[in-house]
């Protein structure tokens, strides 16, 4: 399969003030597209959580890219529908979107709150829904690529007797299932427009500000976060195939033998 240029092609990532989100803004961009920055953060307000939307499209325009922040809610679909219209108003069409925003919501099944419970799924499973409802509309004609964040959270465990519990994942990993399974329904049904969905998941935990946030000490933060920048660059290896291309879980195992065809 041959590869396409994302040269001139509009692409919105969610959840792109810091960490994965800001990685991938900056790849997309870096190949050519021109990147919507979507996410809540506007200005810093806790030192462990680092990064607006406005300082990734600073950093983006520096490097000679072409980004436009975008405050987006992933728990309110107005706010959803309304970052699809203001990318179409800005740049004309959409092609790429990656579904990145995401939480993970701490206890379980006794300790669990009801109202985290809402949160997760809301930010988790609702928003990239209607992010990809809003979009594709935009995305018929022309075709393009939906990508979804997943993570290796989703597997299945089995059948049990365990060694152990699996703690942190029971909720975060239910939801990512449903991501994928989505995501797979999606590619089906949308294959016919030319439009290819696929999930980028990862394996393991990369430390980013959100990941360690709970763990890091608000009076003197740790500031030495992960470096992204392989999913970036992957979310580029993934928007560059053609359409056939469609219906993958692409694990970053995986993927990092293929990242030398991405320069």
């Amino acid at each position: 399969m041959s590869e396409q240029q994302l040269e001139g092609k509009v692409a919105i990532v969610t959840g792109a003030s810091r960490g994965i989100g800001e990685a991938i803004a900056h790849s997309l961009a870096r190949d050519g597209a021109k990147v919507v920055v979507a996410a809540r953060t506007e200005q810093v307000n806790d030192p462990r959580l680092p990064g607006t939307i406005y300082s990734v499209a600073e950093a983006i325009e520096a490097e000679g890219g072409t980004a436009l922040p975008v405050v987006t809610n992933m728990r309110d679909p107005e706010s959803i529908y309304g970052c699809v219209e203001k990318t179409v108003e800005e740049f004309g069409s959409v092609d790429i979107v990656v579904n990145n925003a995401a939480i993970l919501v701490p206890g379980d099944i006794e300790t669990v709150q009801d109202r985290h419970i809402d949160l997760m799924w809301q930010v988790d499973m609702r928003g990239p829904v209607l992010m990809c409802k809003a979009a594709v509309p935009h995305m018929k004609e022309n075709g393009g690529h939906l990508i979804n964040v997943s993570s290796g959270a989703a597997i299945f465990p089995g059948p049990g007797p365990y060694d152990d519990e699996g703690v942190g994942g029971l909720f975060y990993g239910m939801v990512k299932a449903g991501l994928e399974r989505f995501t797979q329904g999606l590619a089906m049904d949308l294959q016919k427009y030319r439009i290819a969905c696929n999930v980028l998941s990862l394996g393991y935990v990369i430390h980013t500000p959100g990941n360690i946030f709970a763990q890091n000490d608000p009076e003197n933060p740790n500031l030495d976060f992960d470096d992204a920048d392989w999913m970036g660059r992957a979310a580029v290896w993934i928007s560059r195939q053609p359409a056939e291309y469609t219906g993958h879980i692409v694990f970053d195992h995986t993927m990092r033998y293929w990242l030398e065809d991405i320069d």
